[in-house]
């Protein structure tokens, strides 16, 4: 390994955040990300987006933090986009501004999905533009029965087609119920989420956040560089034909194969012991 690779590849000494709250667990293996701005909901800015995306960026050569939980302070996810410090700005910028800024907001969807960490949103309350796409590009959502998430891009006059939504969100619950989503901005409610499959299971608003870190802390105990390889191949194989999906599939396997997790998984199963997993 070179040495340029082996200087990225160190502990993660944590995030010096100035828009949002940044904390890891004791062991360092469960990273916690809050958007803690609760007066006004948990809004973000055009600081706070480059600084997200710039931490899931990082994130990428942080071999210590395992998994991500993502959640808002005060018993709200986002907001979304702040309305006068970004809403009131767009109206008044260029084409090439308005370009620059779609593009950086699209970017810190691209940095959660390139990240290998298993993100995982704890939602309550308030989860709306923005706010619902954060939701949307991470793996995996818990919610609150009181969370309501909406993509209210067209209630400003916009195209349901943001960050990604019109790609992603139909993967996840469907053509038909993003579309209904997409076009109208409507409320989804957490129990429609539920059962349409956005959100993987409901808690009580004091037991969300233990039960997200719960189980961001399975996973981290779990294979996780097996882990990051599901996360690459679910992306991937979006745009491929079944035949690179199987190819990519056994490329990707051998690869697990070739570790040492594989081999210490295997001697734990024989011994009767739980294994004990290193990601290399």
């Amino acid at each position: 390994m070179s040495n340029a690779i082996q200087d990225k590849k160190r502990p993660f000494k944590g995030h010096q955040a100035r828009h949002f709250g940044f904390e890891t667990d004791a062991d360092g293996r469960v990273a916690t990300i809050t958007l803690n701005r609760p007066e006004k909901k948990n809004p973000l800015t055009f600081d706070s987006y480059e600084e997200l995306a710039d931490l899931f960026r990082s994130l990428r050569w942080a071999s210590d933090v395992r998994t991500v939980v993502l959640t808002g302070a005060d018993n709200n996810f986002s907001s979304g986009g702040d309305v006068f410090e970004i809403i009131e700005p767009l109206t008044r910028m260029t084409m090439p501004d308005l370009l620059t800024f779609t593009r950086m907001t699209g970017d810190l969807v691209r940095q959660m999905r390139a990240c290998p960490q298993p993100i995982l949103a704890a939602v309550d309350g308030i989860c709306a533009g923005a706010g619902a796409i954060l939701a949307m590009a991470s793996d995996y959502r818990l919610a609150t029965p009181e969370a309501k998430t909406a993509f209210l891009f067209t209630r400003v006059g916009l195209a349901g087609a943001d960050m990604g939504a019109c790609g992603i969100l139909p993967r996840i619950i469907g053509q038909g119920r993003a579309a209904e989503l997409l076009f109208t901005g409507r409320v989804m409610t957490a129990a429609e989420g539920h059962a349409w499959g956005f959100y993987n299971g409901l808690h009580d608003r004091a037991a969300l956040l233990d039960e997200t870190r719960r189980f961001a802390g399975n996973l981290a105990d779990g294979p996780w560089f097996a882990h990051s390889m599901t996360k690459k191949m679910l992306d991937q194989e979006w745009s491929m034909g079944i035949e690179e999906m199987i190819e990519s599939e056994a490329q990707a396997q051998a690869i697990c194969m070739a570790t040492g997790d594989f081999r210490r998984a295997f001697e734990a199963f024989a011994a009767k012991a739980k294994p004990d997993f290193k990601g290399d």
